[in-house]
C-alpha cells in the first residue's frame, strides 16, 4: 500500500500551509480560516488543534511523500473528522485509502463529516468508506463568500 498515515512531525506545517494556498482547493473546502495567507492566523489554529489531547491527528503520505492530513475532533458533542488532500493527488484513491486506515484506527463511533454540496470528490471518499448522507445545513462559506449547503455524513460502526 502506497497510502500511509503517520504522526504528525512539526515540519508537516509548512506543508499544509501550502497546500491551503491553493484557490481551487480552497473553494472545493469551501469552510476555510479567514485568511489562507495569513501564516500567524494558521499556526495559531494548528497550535490549539495540536494542544488539545481529545483530538486525532495524522499526517497522509503517498509514497512517503506528504499529501494531507486527517483529523478527528469533537464539535458540539459529536466525534468529527475532516481531512485536507493536496489538489496535486486528487482522484487518485488516496483519500479514500487514508480515511480507511484512519477509520481502523479511530474505533469512537459514531462519526460524522461535513462537507460542501458540490464537493463531489469528498462526498464518493465519505461514502465509499461507509458514511451515509443524514442531513444538510446552511453555512457561511468564506472561500466562496456566501452561504451554501452542506451535507452532513454518519458512520455507526
Amino acid at each position: 500500500m502506497e497510502t500511509k498515515l503517520r504522526k504528525l512531525q512539526e515540519s508537516d506545517l509548512k506543508t499544509f500551509f501550502n497546500f491551503q494556498q491553493n484557490e481551487e482547493a480552497n473553494f472545493m473546502a469551501a469552510f476555510i480560516s479567514r485568511d489562507p495567507k495569513n501564516w500567524d492566523e494558521f499556526i495559531n489554529h494548528w497550535n490549539k488543534i495540536l494542544s488539545d489531547d481529545l483530538n486525532y491527528i495524522r499526517t497522509i503520505t503517498y509514497k512517503n511523500i506528504v499529501v494531507g492530513n486527517m483529523l478527528s475532533f469533537l464539535m458540539f458533542e459529536q466525534r468529527e473528522i475532516g481531512y485536507w488532500i493536496d489538489k496535486d493527488y486528487w482522484g487518485k484513491g488516496i483519500a479514500t485509502e487514508a480515511l480507511k486506515l484512519f477509520l481502523f484506527e479511530i474505533k469512537e463511533r459514531p462519526l460524522f463529516a461535513h462537507v460542501a454540496f458540490d464537493n463531489i470528490g469528498s462526498i464518493k471518499v465519505l461514502e465509499k468508506c461507509g458514511f451515509t448522507k443524514i442531513g444538510e445545513d446552511k453555512y457561511f462559506a468564506k472561500a466562496r463568500e456566501k452561504e451554501i449547503t452542506e451535507f452532513i455524513f454518519k458512520i455507526e460502526n
